[in-house]
Parts: structure tokens; sequence; C-alpha cells
């Protein structure tokens, strides 16, 4: 079965700057984007490019969250974290991944045995699937277009994919 994706606004934000969304829709079985994340991107105005390209992009699912569990209010998690934690352990018999790149989200999921994958992991796995041929000029696009990775991270990444 597909893993579903639950994806967080700097997900869709890097990714759409670098005009590598797609990768999202081949990597997963289903992208849901919880509402609180959609609202975040769109309040960027309606000329922002990754509000543009949302609107393009079918294949992401708009979700309603469900009631975020205290365990997860309790690490103080921005609105489209917590909704993206509460939507994905409210699935997680769908063999559903959390998709954002905040270390405390992060944290909180490793906290509850939510599988979490960053930014830079969905690169690495199209990397490793074949869907791109390189992960590098992807990632170099990224850093252009505003994603923060320090040279040690991202050359320590590529070469768990042999780049």
């Amino acid at each position: 079965m597909a893993e579903t994706a639950v994806i967080n606004a700097s997900p869709l934000i890097f990714l759409g700057r670098a005009k590598h969304l797609e990768l999202l829709r081949e990597l997963f079985g289903a992208c849901l984007v919880p509402e609180p994340v959609l609202e975040e991107i769109f309040r960027r105005g309606a000329g922002d490019s990754t509000a543009k390209a949302l609107g393009r992009c079918a294949w992401l699912k708009p979700v309603t969250p469900p009631d975020t569990p205290g365990s997860v209010t309790a690490w103080g998690l921005g609105p489209g974290e917590s909704s993206v934690l509460a939507t994905a352990l409210s699935r997680q018999d769908d063999d559903v991944v959390a998709v954002l790149d905040d270390l405390a989200g992060r944290k909180c999921a490793a906290s509850h045995d939510l599988p979490v994958r960053g930014t830079l992991g969905c690169v690495l796995v199209a990397k490793q699937r074949g869907l791109i041929p390189l992960a590098r000029p992807v990632m170099e696009t990224l850093v252009v277009n505003g994603m923060y990775l320090s040279r040690s991270v991202l050359d320590q990444a590529l070469a768990r994919v042999g780049e």
C-alpha cells in the first residue's frame, strides 16, 4: 500500500518555489493538506508562487483536521504543524507519514511513533526510487529558493544516495 502524506507548509513552499511540487504526487499514494496549512499559504497572497501552484494541483487534497490531542498541544507548535500531526495521528492505520521540516514538530511526531519525512528526505527518496536522476540539482534549486541547509548537511545527505 502506498503511503498517505499529510503535508505541512514548508515542504509545499520550498518544493513549490523550486517547481518540484510534483515530486510529492509521485512519492505518495495520497497527499493531504490540513486546512490550517492551506490558510497559512494563502495568507501569503494570491500572487505567491506556492499559492498559485496549489491552485493547479487537484491531487493535493484539503482536509479538515480532527481536534488536536493534548499530547500534541503540549508541544506548543503552530497551527500548521499541530494540524498535520493531529491528522496523521488520526490516520495511523493508513500507512501515513507526516511531511514537515520543523524540528519541534519532528520531535513531537517521534514521541508519538509517527513516521515523518522532511523536504530533504522526500528528495532523497525520490532519487532512491528513480523518480529523479540526481538529487543534487533539486536540492541546489531548493536552497537557491530559500530552503536553508548547511553545506555539510547537504553533502552528507547526498552521500547517502551516492552523490
